[in-house]
């Protein structure tokens, strides 16, 4: 159950994070240290799912095993697509405060 919960988590994030990378290679190539930017916003996109995708995942999932739900595909995307939906939203308001 958890297993498609973190798998939806780990693709819409990385359809989010690939695109901005890729973005970001290429507006910054030239620049001697901003082309590292994309590299950490690829890990992100990476990293960030695995190890709080997981614990998240695994805690909905229990909640679901407690309540005696079972889960059909179609949640699974719905919960997983609003994990990132929410570290989405979060990554900007985080940006716009610095600004």
């Amino acid at each position: 159950m958890w297993y498609g919960v973190f798998l939806w988590a780990l693709v819409s994030s990385l359809f989010f994070h690939v695109p901005a990378g890729l973005l970001a290679l290429f507006t910054l190539r030239h620049h001697k240290y901003g082309r590292f930017m994309s590299v950490s916003i690829l890990l992100m996109g990476i990293v960030g799912p695995i190890t709080a995708g997981i614990l998240t995942s695994a805690a909905i999932a229990g909640v679901y095993r407690a309540a005696g739900k079972d889960m059909i595909p179609l949640e699974a995307l719905t919960l997983g697509t609003g994990q990132t939906f929410c570290v989405v939203v979060v990554s900007f308001l985080r940006i716009l405060a610095t600004l």
